[in-house]
């Protein structure tokens, strides 16, 4: 479950909030984002895996919030994507298998 959101780290793009299949977060204008919903987290890390600058923290107890102090996460912010290699191949390799539409133009032509 979502923990924690540390405003000093944020960089309010926003994408926490555009990630969120369970529309967890508010985002008020020219501010970060607020965990407004908490219950309502799925736990499924989407946030903390797109979030660059470290700025949040999810629990891995789904069914109950487990508060945390932004000392006691400091040295966990971000591991999650970093043990997902999420950006590990990031230039690499681009993973574009999602840009299917020329595929099928030319099918079609």
């Amino acid at each position: 479950m979502i923990e924690l959101l540390l405003t000093d780290r944020c960089t309010s793009c926003g994408t926490c909030a555009s990630v969120c299949p369970a529309n967890v977060f508010d985002e008020p204008p020219d501010v970060p984002p607020v965990i407004a919903r908490q219950a309502d987290c799925q736990t499924c890390f989407l946030c903390e895996l797109h979030c660059e600058a470290d700025a949040l923290y999810v629990g891995p107890d789904w069914e109950k919030p487990a508060p945390v102090s932004p000392e006691t996460v400091r040295g966990l912010l971000g591991e999650f994507r970093r043990h997902a290699g999420w950006h590990e191949w990031e230039g690499a390799f681009p993973n574009e298998h999602w840009r299917m539409d020329e595929v099928f133009r030319r099918a079609r032509e």
